[in-house]
């Protein structure tokens, strides 16, 4: 019995949360599709919102060369923090001739 119930549970979660009729939906296009796809899971992930493996490879290489601008940002950030720090606090002449020593 408990185990019914669980079904029961779940079962409203999914159709309150739009699952059941999104599934549906998606199935429904597919059976209605002139020409089936090579692949029917890639179709029903594409109905679901998920990028194709082409848009996902794409956003992969993407996402690699924002992470190699972030890193070089970064790094000019630590750069021109540090000429900050120096133009701001300049030597004095005892710091001077105690460096040249």
């Amino acid at each position: 019995m408990a185990t019914d119930s669980k079904k029961e549970a779940f079962r409203r979660f999914l159709e309150t949360a739009g699952v059941i009729d999104m599934l549906t939906k998606s199935l429904v296009q597919l059976y209605e599709e002139p020409e089936k796809p090579g692949n029917a899971i890639d179709y029903v992930r594409t109905a679901f919102g998920a990028p194709t493996p082409a848009e996902f490879d794409a956003m992969t290489e993407e996402k690699g060369a924002l992470e190699e601008k972030v890193a070089l940002l970064e790094a000019q950030i630590k750069e021109m923090a540090l000429k900050i720090h120096e133009l701001e606090n300049p030597p004095t002449k005892e710091e001077d001739t105690t460096a040249s020593e």
